[in-house]
């Protein structure tokens, strides 16, 4: 029974990730198109509502059982690393949420194009930062499970 909630949850999580990952490609070709134009700006806002909606589901997922446990379970001394990426990634969460208010308070239009530049570099900034901590968190996995491989040698 236990196997087959895993994969339920390996499951979600695969098809969270996905959408996520097409969301983010989307939400960097709305950003080229963004400038004074409002149609392009109401579906940046959309797809922040989508992305707000999906990542704390995601990150549910990730922590069932623990966030990160089996590296802890394979290296207890990186329980630093492991909690910084944690708030990391509480911190990139509550920063996009930040971001969708400031451009939901700046409408109308003629607000908006006062901030679009700005929020425009800002959410490219969080893309990339939210790309690095994914990143972060598949290499600590993989090096956590390269050196248990590696000491069995």
């Amino acid at each position: 029974m236990a196997r087959k909630y895993s994969c339920l949850v390996d499951g979600a999580l695969e098809e969270i990730s996905a959408l996520e990952y097409i969301l983010l490609g989307d939400l960097l070709d709305l950003l080229e198109e963004a400038d004074g134009d409002a149609e392009a700006w109401k579906w940046i806002s959309k797809v922040l509502d989508t992305l707000l909606k999906a990542m704390p589901r995601e990150f549910e997922l990730q922590d069932e059982g623990g966030y990160l446990e089996e590296v802890l379970e394979e290296h207890p001394n990186w329980q630093g690393q492991v909690r910084d990426l944690y708030q990391e990634r509480c911190d990139l969460l509550k920063k996009l949420d930040e971001l969708r208010t400031r451009m939901q308070d700046s409408q109308p239009l003629q607000q908006m194009k006062q901030l679009a530049s700005e929020l425009r570099d800002e959410l490219r900034d969080w893309i990339t930062s939210y790309i690095a901590h994914q990143r972060h968190e598949r290499r600590i996995l993989q090096d956590a499970f390269n050196n248990d491989i590696g000491a069995a040698d």
